[in-house]
C-alpha cells in the first residue's frame, strides 16, 4: 500500500509539472504581457523597463522555474485587467463553484444510483424503458439548452425560482456560502439540476450496466442455488460489487463538474471560477487563465489520487496484486 501510494504521488507530481508548463506556455507565448499592461502613450523606454522588471528578458528555463516557484509559494501574481491578486480572486469565487458542483453531484448520485439499480433489476419494465429513453434525451441536449429551458419554465413562466446569481449568502470566515439561506437554496436549484443532469445519466447507466453484469456472475448464481433470499442477493452481494467501479467514476465526475461548470455558470451568471475564466478569456487576462488551469488540474489530480487510494482500500484483489 505504501509503495502504491508513493507511485501515485510521483505520477501526480509529473502531471502537475506538465500542467504548470502548459500554463506557463500560455502566459509566455500568447500575446505580449507588456502590451496588455500598458497603453499607447507608454514610451519604449518604460516598456523596456517594465519588461526587465517582470523578468521577460530572462531565459525560458529561468522564467519557468520562477513561475513554478511562485505557484508553490502561493504567489499567483496579479490580474492584467483588474490589478487584483489572482489568489484573492480565486478564493472569492471558489466557494460558489464548489457548492454548485457538490450539490449537482449529490443530485446525480441520489437519483442516479437508485434509478440504475431499478432499471437493472427490471430491465423490461415500462418504467425502466421510460427512464432510459428520458435519460437518453437528456444527455443528447446541450447543457446550455437545458439551462435556458429551465429558466424559461421555472423562472419566466412559473416564476418559482430565481434565474441568476447566488441569492442570499452567509460569510463564514473567508467562505461565502449560499447553503444557509432559503434564497440561496432557491438560487442554487436550477444551476445544480442543469449541471447534474448529465452526470445523473452517466451514473444511472453505469450502475445499471455493472449491476446487470454482476447478477450474471458465478458467485451470484451460487448464492441463488443455495437459496439465499433475493433481497440479500441484490442489495448485499450484487450491489456491493457494483459500487466498486462506480466509486472511480464518482471521483472523476466531481472533478468534471468543477472543471466543466463554465457553461452553467455563464447561463445562470453564477459567480464562480468558471465565470471568472470566461471573463479572463474575454479580456485576454492571461495570468488568470494560467492560474485557473493549474487550480483545476490540482483538483483533478487530488480527486484522482483519493479515488485510487480508496479503490485499493475497498477492493482486496487490488491490494493482493499490489503486494505481489
Amino acid at each position: 500500500m505504501v509503495a502504491y501510494t508513493a507511485k501515485r504521488l510521483i505520477q501526480s507530481v509529473f502531471v502537475m509539472v506538465a500542467v504548470a508548463f502548459l500554463a506557463f506556455s500560455l502566459f509566455a507565448f500568447v500575446g505580449d504581457p507588456v502590451a496588455q499592461m500598458t497603453g499607447v502613450e507608454t514610451s519604449p523606454e518604460d516598456r523596456a523597463r517594465l519588461r526587465e522588471e517582470l523578468g521577460l528578458n530572462d531565459p525560458v528555463v529561468v522564467q519557468f522555474t520562477r513561475f513554478t516557484g511562485d505557484l508553490l509559494r502561493g504567489d499567483f501574481g496579479y490580474s492584467f485587467r483588474t490589478r487584483e491578486p489572482i489568489g484573492e480572486m480565486i478564493l472569492s469565487r471558489l466557494p460558489a463553484t464548489l457548492e454548485l458542483g457538490t450539490v449537482a453531484l449529490l443530485i446525480s448520485l441520489v437519483v442516479g444510483i437508485p434509478a440504475g439499480i431499478y432499471t437493472a433489476l427490471r430491465p423490461r419494465g415500462a418504467i425502466s424503458q421510460s427512464m432510459l429513453i428520458g435519460t437518453l434525451i437528456g444527455v443528447s441536449i446541450p447543457t446550455f439548452v437545458i439551462g435556458i429551458l429551465l429558466i424559461f419554465l421555472f423562472g419566466v413562466k412559473l416564476g418559482w425560482l430565481p434565474t441568476y446569481g447566488r441569492g442570499g449568502t452567509v460569510e463564514i470566515g473567508w467562505w461565502r456560502s449560499s447553503l444557509f439561506t432559503a434564497q440561496g437554496w432557491r438560487s442554487l436549484i436550477l444551476p445544480a439540476v442543469t449541471l447534474g443532469l448529465f452526470q445523473l445519466t452517466l451514473t444511472m447507466r453505469l450502475v445499471r450496466a455493472q449491476m446487470m453484469e454482476v447478477m450474471r456472475t458465478d458467485h451470484i448464481r451460487f448464492a441463488i442455488a443455495r437459496g439465499v433470499p433475493w433481497r440479500s442477493i441484490r442489495y448485499r452481494h450484487a450491489l456491493s460489487n457494483t459500487m466498486i467501479p462506480v466509486i472511480t467514476i464518482i471521483g472523476l465526475q466531481f472533478g468534471g463538474v468543477i472543471a466543466f461548470s463554465i457553461v452553467t455558470e455563464s447561463v445562470f451568471q453564477w459567480p464562480g471560477m468558471g465565470l471568472l475564466f470566461l471573463e479572463s478569456i474575454r479580456f485576454v487576462d492571461i495570468p488568470v487563465m494560467s492560474v485557473y488551469l493549474v487550480v483545476i488540474a490540482f483538483f483533478f489530480v487530488l480527486i484522482n489520487l483519493a479515488v485510487d487510494l480508496l479503490y485499493v482500500a475497498i477492493d482486496p484483489r487490488l491490494r493482493v496484486r499490489e503486494s505481489a
